[in-house]
């Protein structure tokens, strides 16, 4: 099998075709979670799938948010993460290395590293293949979700 090896293919391109994609540079998202941008429309072109790395550095936590009409997956490459979720984020799920996990579309939710050492580091696929468009950021619950949360 042979394909390029370079990141700066994108949608301009006149028709689809198969293409290797190295992380994009890091960046925080709206949530203030890093991710590296992988497979995206900026990237490919694609028109119904986005993945990207993201990082939750230690004792870091995201802000609360959800994803309008789109599911998300994630698999956890290194460490954990402890999830918040669900109507006034009452819900709450660990998460650790070699598992998936997965989060129906407009599902509050809000993703923290209960680590003072280790990054946790996903792979995310969602079914908006815009890196941020579908993220709303959500009001903060209480104060004992945020001293929780790191």
């Amino acid at each position: 099998m042979t394909g390029s090896n370079s990141g700066d293919q994108h949608a301009g391109a006149s028709a689809p075709t198969c293409r290797v994609v190295r992380p994009g540079d890091a960046f925080e998202g709206k949530q203030a979670l890093i991710y590296a941008a992988g497979i995206s429309a900026a990237t490919v072109g694609a028109r119904g799938i986005h993945m990207q790395l993201a990082t939750i550095p230690p004792l870091a936590r995201a802000r609360p948010h959800k994803h309008e009409a789109h599911e998300t997956a994630i698999y956890v490459l290194s460490g954990a993460s402890g999830v918040w979720f669900g109507e006034d984020l009452k819900e709450h799920l660990f998460v650790n290395a070699g598992e998936f996990f997965y989060i129906p579309a407009n599902m509050p939710h809000l993703p923290y590293n209960p680590s003072a050492t280790q990054d946790c580091v996903v792979v995310v696929a969602r079914t908006d293949p815009n890196e941020q468009e579908s993220v709303v950021l959500l009001d903060e619950p209480d104060a004992v979700h945020a001293s929780e949360a790191g």
